[in-house]
């Protein structure tokens, strides 16, 4: 890139940005997928229980959870590369290590500060990043970026379970710290630049139809921290419920006797299928905004966790598989876009982070309970009702913050 080339809202640097953004994505997603994979060979090698092989996962989305507020408050302040190359350092390193762990513990502690940290110098920086590059098509761009995500759960989880069943997890993770470190390191060096400062008072596109949300300091008739918290409440429910098939289909599928090849490729179909929800999604974001594509979302989302409690074939496992990743996909980075529509846009970086923190604290708990719950019952069934639980209340919160904003709107219309 030129260094005379001046950064331009909705400009052809930041498609070329976007398109790197999308292979720093999906690299640094990596380590949330690879887990799971790994978790019943994981499991056999440490000969530990089920909830046990399950913390591995739960450790190392707390600490991309914890990753992405500290990176998303430093991508605020120096710019998002920084953090990148931190993150980098991270994710290499820490697949390394992990391979030479002689526990479930030293395993799990490994995850969660290297390999999880590490993450989460990727997806919320990354987001709120690319939410300030772009004006016109924002939903759009965010959910490009955002499918690099459900790229890597795509891409990883049958080239690992191969390397894992011609070399074994720890040969596979050596060669993924390598690959991943080197890799996302190169690409951060692209990420120089930072949002050019037009676009941090640029509202959203009007034209639609629908009422565009402006950024204030009382979102939804609320204060900054009451109306963050709701929503972060929100992101740990439809998360909750998220991660029940994300984490668990390889090993549901296993216990079931279809073996772990066929589960690595349902959840390699689910997360290609969320490739297609995210752009879907975030067109409509575009058209109808945030607040109502996380609440379709959780809808289709709610719908698809119901179909898994009468069918336990395995091509109605791989249909019931797809149907949740097109489902899904566009609940996570639909809260950037409410931040984005409801919050001050100079705090793009931390709020985007603390919220999408919370999503993962959701993945890391919904991991853990589910393996927790199949532990004290012997099945998935009651795990599968745990999740619908969980994410009834992520509905109830979209539900209660749209008709806030719509009473807002139709007050100001009254006070003209």
């Amino acid at each position: 890139m030129p260094s005379n080339l001046q950064p331009r809202v909705d400009s052809r640097y930041a498609m070329w940005r976007l398109l790197i953004t999308l292979l720093i994505m999906t690299v640094g997603s990596s380590g949330m997928y690879v887990v799971s994979v790994v978790l019943s060979a994981v499991q056999a090698d440490f000969g530990v229980a089920r909830a046990e092989a399950s913390m591995p996962y739960t450790l190392l989305m707390i600490g991309f959870g914890v990753g992405g507020v500290v990176m998303g408050k430093l991508a605020d302040r120096f710019g998002v590369m920084w953090p990148l190359l931190i993150g980098s350092v991270c994710v290499g390193l820490g697949f390394v290590v992990s391979s030479l762990a002689t526990g479930i513990l030293g395993f799990s502690i490994v995850q969660g500060l290297l390999v999880g940290l590490g993450s989460g110098a990727v997806f919320a920086p990354l987001v709120a990043d690319t939410s300030l590059w772009f004006v016109k098509r924002r939903g759009m761009a965010v959910a490009v970026c955002a499918s690099g995500n459900y790229l890597a759960g795509a891409v990883w989880p049958p080239i690992v379970q191969m390397f894992v069943e011609q070399s074994g997890w720890r040969a596979t993770y050596v060669g993924l710290g390598v690959f991943c470190g080197l890799s996302m390191a190169g690409l951060a060096l692209f990420m120089r630049e930072r949002p050019p400062a037009a676009v941090m008072a640029a509202p959203p596109p009007a034209g639609t139809g629908r009422t565009v949300a402006m950024p204030s300091m009382r979102p939804f008739g609320l204060s900054l921290g009451v109306a963050q918290g709701m929503l972060c409440v929100a992101g740990v429910a439809c998360c909750v419920a998220m991660a029940m098939p994300q984490v668990h289909i390889v090993a549901y599928c296993t216990d079931l006797g279809y073996g772990a090849a066929r589960g690595a490729q349902m959840l390699s179909l689910m997360l290609a299928c969320g490739i297609v929800s995210r752009l879907v999604s975030g067109a409509i974001c575009d058209r109808i905004g945030g607040l109502r594509t996380l609440l379709l979302g959780s809808v289709l989302q709610c719908a698809a966790l119901l179909l898994f409690l009468p069918f336990d074939g395995m091509v109605p496992l791989f249909i019931v598989s797809a149907m949740f990743g097109l489902f899904q996909g566009g609940i996570v980075p639909s809260y950037a876009i409410i931040v984005r529509e409801h919050f001050p846009p100079a705090e793009a970086g931390a709020r985007v982070g603390t919220i999408i923190g919370c999503t993962l604290l959701g993945m890391a708990l919904g991991g853990w309970m589910s393996g927790k719950v199949f532990d004290l019952t012997g099945s998935y069934h009651a795990a599968f009702l745990n999740g619908i639980a969980w994410n009834l209340l992520n509905m109830a919160i979209a539900v209660t913050l749209l008709v806030r904003t719509r009473r807002m709107v139709r007050r100001a219309a009254l006070a003209v």
